[in-house]
């Protein structure tokens, strides 16, 4: 399975990313509420382990009611100092799937990650394309279509179009464009986004009435899809 952890104690991250990694499992780490705030929201987990207490301003039970008020439902777990029953129940309620109190065990640890990772996948059927507005995107053949009229992309395009359309309604940054569609982790100083945005209109936007990018000053660009 594909797991975020975020857990501010080195040691405890450190112990856990171990034995994850040990049991076959793909995981991404975070230190911090803000950056485990910004992968939970960017990228696709089966599972996420989420500290309850985390620095910077974001804590566990604030980056768990946002991915519930998203209407994301991957399953969290809850990592947490806390063993009162009320806090117990506050995670759970704010929408957490599983609490296990500090200290723990691995091995437990693992056995309640690998069952809720059961839960998900029967729940939830492969994702096979994306719909917003009169736009289509067809995730197995790669094929885009806008009111029903094929729209011809190159695999970078499609890329950038969907990491749009799962932001439907957000602010993509440039730095969230360059990290996840050109996998850069710093920034060319180059206009490569624009560039490529501008192409992406002239082919989503400009035979349309209505235009769906549009550029956010000084931020980036969200899509607004078409009302129906």
């Amino acid at each position: 399975m594909r797991i975020l952890l975020v857990e501010d104690d080195p040691t405890v991250r450190s112990f856990v990313l171990k034995g994850l990694k040990e049991a076959g499992h793909n995981v991404d780490q975070a230190d911090n509420g803000k950056d485990g705030l910004y992968l939970a929201i960017g990228e696709k987990y089966d599972i996420i382990i989420l500290d309850r207490m985390l620095p910077g301003g974001i804590d566990g039970l604030n980056i768990l009611e946002t991915l519930r008020g998203q209407k994301n439902n991957t399953p969290v777990l809850l990592l947490s100092a806390l063993s009162d029953v009320d806090d117990r129940v506050d995670g759970l309620r704010a929408g957490g799937d599983d609490y296990v109190t500090k200290p723990f065990a691995f091995s437990e640890l693992l056995a309640r990650v690998e069952a809720l990772g059961r839960r998900g996948h029967n729940e939830s059927a492969p994702e096979t394309s994306l719909t917003v507005g009169d736009l289509t995107l067809d995730l197995l053949s790669r094929e885009v279509r806008r009111d029903g009229q094929k729209i011809d992309l190159q695999p970078r395009e499609f890329r950038l179009l969907e990491f749009l359309v799962r932001h439907a309604g957000q602010v993509v940054t440039r730095t969230m464009l360059l990290e996840k569609v050109w996998d850069y982790h710093f920034d060319p100083q180059t206009n490569v986004i624009d560039v490529h945005v501008s192409r992406l209109r002239q082919k989503v936007d400009k035979p349309f009435e209505t235009a769906i990018i549009h550029t956010v000053r000084n931020a980036g660009y969200i899509l607004r899809p078409t009302q129906d």
